[in-house]
């Protein structure tokens, strides 16, 4: 195999995990003899078309045990998908670069962007080693047990939904009701998560409200209605693209930019439509909570588990790539789970580029609105084993 150059990007939504694997993909590159210089795209693939790109051999070694615990992406994300003309744009770049080893870190979108061109490649007769490297909060890519990005976003909204949860109960006199909207483009693996803190009937989430199932308003009112009878105070967790029977959204969509490149719509206002109609059908005091972009990339509440699969599943990527492997995205195999322990693979990119994987049956209860045990015993590893869980009072009373 000749020795070449590495290109690498980042692409999608932002993570606290998606520096740690360019930390990965950077500091294998340097270990192995195939590898002469390693460049990083500027936003992408958009890097590649604008020419933007940067030699990341110029930067201190140092600086790299600190980008790996550094959120956001280093290099400058992008949401863009390749138009035909753009794919003979960018062979030309990488054969003027000599560049044999193409490594894209990022999500569903990202892998169709990496098998796009390793097929446009292989059809100019180009040796072209191209991987993807998984990443994204949603944890939608089918053949792998996660994805880098998912352990921290879980931790992060499994601790902040306990604590809404403390304060709506505090306040429950005030507020009784209290929606949460978290991230999730088609699929609920982010909701499910806001339950792992959760030890007695009386914590939240009360109730999570998936893309899996679909919504109906009456049976919500129903839910929070008999929630609040119970304990005095309702705590739902809605993912932002619940759908209704009929399939349409609950929230709107933007009224400026309805779509991204790939299509995705862009949408906006679930949590504060149902706290509305909370308040309105129930005539219970409700707010709503949205943690917005600081969900998927809180390095205050990362994973250490998930930052080390990060930086191992980039590495692994450089390593597969200078073996010959190509048209690949590099997957995580779950070993054990007591104590937990996982392995790197290789699935063919064909398979997970525009596809999801959705949370299965077994993790959704029978009634649709909250999680079973066997999602517990899945996710729990992957935030590091423990969630946090806030004391009680006992609150003896005083005879008066």
């Amino acid at each position: 195999m000749a020795r070449g150059n590495l290109l690498v990007g980042q692409s999608g939504g932002c993570t606290a995990a998606i520096n740690a694997s360019l930390a990965g993909v950077v500091e294998a590159a340097w270990e192995s003899r195939d590898v002469a210089a390693v460049y990083g795209m500027r936003h992408g693939i958009e890097g590649v078309l604008r020419g933007e790109l940067v030699d990341l051999g110029a930067e201190p070694s140092e600086i790299w045990s600190r980008i790996r615990r550094t959120p956001s992406a280093a290099l400058g994300s992008a949401r863009y998908k390749l138009e035909e003309e753009d794919l003979q744009r960018v062979l030309d770049t990488l054969i003027r670069l000599d560049v044999r080893y193409f490594i894209y870190i990022g999500g569903n979108d990202s892998a169709d962007t990496a098998h796009r061109v390793s097929e446009a490649a292989k059809h100019r007769g180009y040796e072209l080693h191209a991987i993807a490297v998984p990443k994204t909060i949603d944890n939608d890519l089918p053949l792998t047990d996660h994805c880098p990005g998912y352990g921290s976003i879980a931790r992060f909204v499994s601790q902040v939904t306990q604590e809404v949860g403390l304060d709506t109960e505090a306040m429950c006199r005030v507020d009784p009701v209290k929606i949460v909207e978290v991230m999730g483009r088609d699929a609920g693996w982010v909701a499910a998560s806001s339950s792992l803190g959760r030890r007695r009937p009386s914590d939240a989430p009360h109730l999570i409200y998936m893309p899996e199932r679909p919504f109906s308003r009456e049976t919500f009112l129903q839910d929070i209605q008999r929630c609040h009878q119970v304990h005095g105070y309702a705590v739902a967790v809605v993912t932002e693209t619940v759908r209704d029977s009929s399939g349409e959204s609950i929230a709107r969509a933007d009224p400026v930019f309805s779509r991204d490149s790939f299509g995705h719509r862009y949408l906006t206002g679930a949590a504060s439509y149902l706290a509305d109609l909370v308040a309105r059908e129930l005539g219970l005091r409700a707010r709503f909570d949205k943690p917005g972009t600081i969900q998927r990339m809180s390095m205050a509440m990362a994973s250490d588990v998930d930052l080390q699969e990060a930086y191992e599943v980039g590495a692994h990527a450089v390593r597969a790539a200078v073996a010959g492997e190509g048209d690949k995205m590099v997957s995580i195999e779950r070993v054990a789970d007591e104590p937990y322990s996982s392995q790197p693979g290789l699935v063919p990119l064909t398979a997970v580029a525009n596809h999801q994987r959705l949370l299965p049956d077994e993790f959704i209860n029978d009634t649709g609105n909250h999680v079973t045990p066997e999602f517990s015993r899945y996710a729990l590893p992957l935030i590091g084993g423990t969630a946090v869980s806030y004391p009680r009072l006992q609150g003896v009373p005083v005879p008066l």
